[in-house]
C-alpha cells in the first residue's frame, strides 16, 4: 500500500502501514499538495455532495459544506488526554490509560474505511523553514479535511522533503466511521506524539493540525523544549511615527478574539497615521529569542472563524478573507445565486433558501438559517489587512500579552499586572460567559485560565509552573494586561462601543508597555488615568471611563473566594507564586 509514496522515511511508511492494515481502504491517494489533485478532489466531493459549488463570479473558488447534525462543535467531554498516569493529565482534562484507549479505539477502527478512500496529508504548523515547524501526517477518509487542511496549514510534498528522514512528527489518525456520538473520541497520547479522532466530521474535532497539534500536543511539547503553544491572536500596530509594535491576546470563544485580530482604526487613528496587522486569529506559539524577548509565531495558513456575527461593521477584514478559495460549513445557502447567508451577515435574509441541514428555510421561519456555531475556513492571504510579517520564519517580538473574558460587571475595561508572575496569576483566573462554540450550557460564567482549558495538554498546574518558568528565563518580558470590552449598565447595554475602538485601549497597554505614561494603582494592579484613554469621537465622556476602570470591591471579594475554591483542585501543583498573589490581591481587598 505504500508503493509509489513520495517519501522513504521508515518511520512514516511503517506507520502507513500499519494504519492501513487496520483501516482496510480500497485505494490509498498520498496528498501532494498540488493545485491540480486538489481541484479533482472538490470536484469528487460535490459530485457525492460532501461539498457543493458556490457561485464563481460571487465566491470564487468558494464551497459549501455541512457537517452531519449530531456534529456542529467540539465536544470537549468525547476529548481525551492519554498520559501514563492521571495525575499527568490533570484534574481540567479527560483522562484514560493510553493501552486502554488504545484498546478500544482500534476496535472503532477496525474496517472503518472499507469502500472508501484513504487520504494521507504531509501538514507543517508554521513555515516550513522556521525554526518554529513541526510537521505532522493526518491520514483521513474525508475530502472536506483534506481541502480543509490545505487551506489551515502547508501541506504536500514539501513536508515530507523537509521532514527527511526524521521520526520526529506528529501522527494524526481520523475517520468519519459512522459518525456514531456514541463512538466518537478525539484523543492525544503526549508521550506519542499522536492524536486519534473518530466518528467526527466537523472541522474542530477533525482538522488535526489545529486545536489537537497546535495546542495540546504542543503545549506538552513546548513544556519540554522550553517554548509556549497558547490560544492566542498576534496583532501588529503601527503609530503614526512608523514603529510597528506586536501583542499576544487570549480569549475564550464569543469575546471578540476575530475582531481584535482583524481590527480597522476608527477614522480619527486612521487619519492621524495608525494602521494594524494580523498576524494570527487564533493560535500563538511563543520563543525566546537571542535578543531576551517573547517571539511568537502564528503557526497556521488560515482562518476557522465563526460565521453568525461576522459582518462588514463587526468585521470587515474577516468578511473579505472568505470571498474566495474558502469553504462554509452550516450556513444559510442563497439558491436564488448560489451564496451563502447567516445571522448577523446583514438586515436582507434570502427569500429562496436552504438551513445549514439542507431544509426549506426562510427569515419567518422561526429557526435559525446557519448554526450558531456555522464557520468559515479561509486562507490566511485573502486578509486585507495581513501582516507582511506573516510569513516570516523568526515570527514577531511581543510588547504586551493580553488576556480577556466576557464579565458584565467584575473585571475592569482594562488593567495591567504588576509583575510577569502576577500577569500569570491575571491569565489564571480568566472567566467568561459560555458561548455555543462547546456544547455545553449557554451563558455560564466558566473559569477558562489563558482561554487554554480545554486545549491544555497536561496537567494545569504544570502548565502555570511553565509560565513561571519561562519569565524567569525572559531578560525582557512583555507586560501582561487583562482587558473586558463586555461591561454593561443596570440595563444590559455595553458601555464600551468595543470593535475598532478597542484600539484606543491598546494605545494604552502599548504606552504602558514603554513606560512612557502613568496609571493608578488598583488593589488588583494598574488601571488607567480616564483622561489616558482616547475617547475623542466617541459618545461617553471621561466620567464613563473613570466607571470602566473603578473596582467593585466586594464583587472582587466574591471572585477572590471563587478562585481559592477553584485553585484547591490543583492541589500541590498550584505554583507558589499564584498562591502569593492570591492572597496578596484579597489583603489589597
Amino acid at each position: 500500500m505504500t508503493k509509489g509514496a513520495p517519501t522513504d522515511n521508515k518511520y512514516v511508511l511503517d506507520w502507513i502501514e500499519e494504519v492501513v492494515s487496520l483501516c482496510k481502504p480500497d485505494n490509498v491517494i498520498w496528498i501532494t499538495g498540488e493545485e491540480s489533485q486538489l481541484e479533482e478532489l472538490r470536484k469528487e466531493a460535490c459530485s457525492t455532495g460532501e461539498l457543493e459549488k458556490l457561485n464563481e463570479e460571487k465566491l470564487p473558488g468558494c464551497y459549501l459544506h455541512r457537517s452531519d447534525p449530531r456534529d456542529v462543535a467540539r465536544v470537549e467531554s468525547r476529548t481525551f488526554i492519554c498520559t501514563p498516569t492521571k495525575e499527568e493529565a490533570g484534574p481540567t482534562n479527560n483522562w484514560e490509560d493510553p493501552d486502554a484507549m488504545y484498546e478500544k479505539l482500534n476496535k472503532l477502527y477496525d474496517g472503518c474505511m472499507k469502500g472508501r478512500d484513504m487520504y494521507i496529508i504531509p501538514f507543517s504548523m508554521s513555515i516550513i523553514d522556521s525554526p518554529f515547524a513541526k510537521f505532522g501526517i493526518e491520514v483521513t477518509d474525508s475530502i472536506y479535511v483534506v481541502v480543509s487542511m490545505a487551506i489551515m496549514t502547508r501541506i504536500g510534498n514539501q513536508v515530507l522533503e523537509a521532514l527527511g528522514d526524521s521520526p520526529q512528527y506528529t501522527k494524526g489518525l481520523h475517520s468519519k466511521a459512522k459518525l456514531d456520538p456514541e463512538g466518537r473520541y478525539i484523543v492525544h497520547f503526549p508521550q506519542d506524539n499522536t492524536i486519534m479522532s473518530i466518528n467526527s466530521g466537523y472541522g474542530g474535532n477533525v482538522l488535526l493540525g489545529k486545536k489537537c497539534l497546535a495546542l495540546r500536543i504542543a503545549s506538552y511539547l513546548g513544556h519540554n523544549e522550553g517554548w509556549m503553544a497558547e490560544h492566542m491572536l498576534i496583532l501588529g500596530i503601527e503609530n503614526p511615527q512608523g514603529e510597528v509594535k506586536y501583542v499576544a491576546a487570549a480569549f475564550p470563544s464569543a469575546c471578540g478574539k476575530t475582531n481584535l485580530a482583524m481590527l480597522i482604526p476608527p477614522k480619527h487613528y486612521r487619519d492621524a497615521g495608525w494602521k494594524t496587522y494580523c498576524v494570527g486569529d487564533d493560535i500563538a506559539w511563543i520563543r525566546i529569542g537571542d535578543d531576551g524577548r517573547l517571539w511568537a509565531c502564528n503557526p497556521e495558513n488560515g482562518f476557522f472563524g465563526v460565521a453568525p456575527g461576522t459582518n462588514a461593521k463587526s468585521n470587515l477584514n474577516a468578511l473579505e478573507s472568505t470571498k474566495k478559495n474558502s469553504i462554509f460549513t452550516n450556513v444559510v445557502h442563497d439558491l436564488d445565486d448560489n451564496t451563502v447567508w447567516w445571522e448577523g451577515l446583514n438586515d436582507t435574509p434570502p427569500k429562496n433558501a436552504v438551513d445549514w441541514q439542507g431544509r426549506p428555510w426562510t427569515a419567518d421561519s422561526g429557526e435559525k438559517g446557519a448554526h450558531p456555531n456555522s464557520r468559515f475556513t479561509a486562507p490566511a492571504v485573502n486578509c486585507p489587512c495581513i501582516s507582511t510579517e506573516f510569513n516570516t520564519a523568526k515570527g514577531v517580538p511581543l510588547s504586551a500579552i493580553i488576556f480577556g473574558g466576557r464579565r458584565a460587571k467584575t473585571a475592569p475595561l482594562v488593567y495591567q499586572s504588576r509583575s510577569w508572575d502576577h500577569g500569570v496569576f491575571v491569565g489564571s483566573i480568566m472567566a467568561s460567559e459560555t458561548t455555543a462554540a462547546a456544547t455545553g450550557q449557554v451563558g455560564v460564567v466558566r473559569r477558562d485560565p489563558m482561554a487554554m482549558l480545554p486545549f491544555c495538554g497536561y496537567h494545569m498546574g504544570d502548565y502555570w509552573q511553565h509560565w513561571i518558568d519561562m519569565g524567569k528565563k525572559v531578560k525582557n518580558p512583555p507586560k501582561i494586561f487583562n482587558v473586558n470590552w463586555f461591561r454593561t449598565d443596570d440595563e444590559g447595554h455595553f458601555i464600551w462601543p468595543g470593535f475598532g475602538d478597542n484600539l484606543r485601549v491598546l494605545e494604552w497597554i502599548l504606552k504602558r508597555s514603554d513606560e512612557t505614561i502613568d496609571a493608578d494603582e488598583a488593589p488588583i494592579g494598574y488601571v488607567p488615568k480616564p483622561e489616558d484613554i482616547d475617547i475623542e469621537g466617541l459618545t461617553i465622556g471621561e466620567d464613563v471611563v473613570r466607571d470602566l476602570v473603578t473596582i467593585d470591591r466586594d464583587l472582587w471579594k466574591e471572585e477572590m473566594a471563587g478562585i481559592r475554591e477553584y485553585y484547591k483542585q490543583f492541589g500541590d501543583k498550584l505554583p507558589e507564586e499564584l498562591k502569593k498573589a492570591l492572597e496578596e490581591t484579597e489583603a489589597a481587598l
